[in-house]
């Protein structure tokens, strides 16, 4: 990992969009930057533009640790482990994520049999136009599953621009990039402090409600 230090904190961010270089990775270069500078080790993964799975339900990783399907996603299963914090990164695609960050982030999710609480998520969203908001909500829902604090900026995290130079000129987005590298550094350096000096709040057995009467009237 770029700026590795021994015991510098770690942030995993993934490129979720087609484009290895494109207006996402963009984007995340900032955040990247702005991690380095704080003395926090990034790593930067590309999803890749090859066709992904979904999630196939079929409990394997709940026996083995791992998906099914051998592929990114069990790369990324130990280098998510082994962070203090995820940026996920995607390009708009009709007002959501796309198709492989969110089949990437569905198995990753669910295959990961790993503690995630108290690392750090943050969503970065890339549009020409419009679909940013929605398409940042759904990212957002995967880090706060797992309680796992998210991290946010001066504004919503998105950048906008049909290509790289586009979003270079997209002044406020790239502040507000910087701004959320500054503030991911910060927090995952003050909750280790936290644990640290006050440890992991307790934990409750897991309750589940099923929204369906157990005891139907006549």
């Amino acid at each position: 990992m770029a700026g590795e230090g021994k015991g510098a904190p770690r942030v995993l961010i993934i490129n979720g969009s087609p484009h290895r270089a494109g207006c996402t990775a963009t984007a995340l270069a900032e955040v990247a930057r702005e991690l380095e500078r704080a003395g926090v080790a990034c790593e930067t993964v590309w999803v890749g533009n090859a066709v992904k799975g979904g999630c196939m339900g079929c409990g394997f990783c709940a026996k083995n640790g791992r998906c099914v399907q051998n592929d990114i996603v069990n790369d990324l299963l130990e280098k998510f482990e082994a962070a203090d914090g995820l940026v996920v990164g995607t390009a708009v695609h009709y007002a959501s994520a796309t198709g492989s960050i969110t089949s990437v982030l569905d198995r990753l999710f669910y295959a990961s049999s790993f503690d995630k609480r108290f690392k750090c998520g943050a969503a970065v969203v890339s549009c020409r136009r419009g679909g940013a908001s929605a398409t940042f909500d759904q990212l957002n829902k995967y880090f706060t599953i797992s309680q796992m604090p998210v991290v946010s900026s001066r504004y919503w995290n998105s950048v906008h621009g049909h290509a790289p130079e586009d979003v270079r000129r997209d002044v406020e987005g790239m502040q507000t990039m910087r701004m959320l590298g500054r503030n991911m550094a910060f927090m995952v350096k003050a909750i280790a402090l936290g644990k640290e000096q006050l440890g992991l709040p307790e934990v409750e057995p897991m309750e589940w409600t099923s929204f369906m009467d157990e005891h139907p009237r006549d």
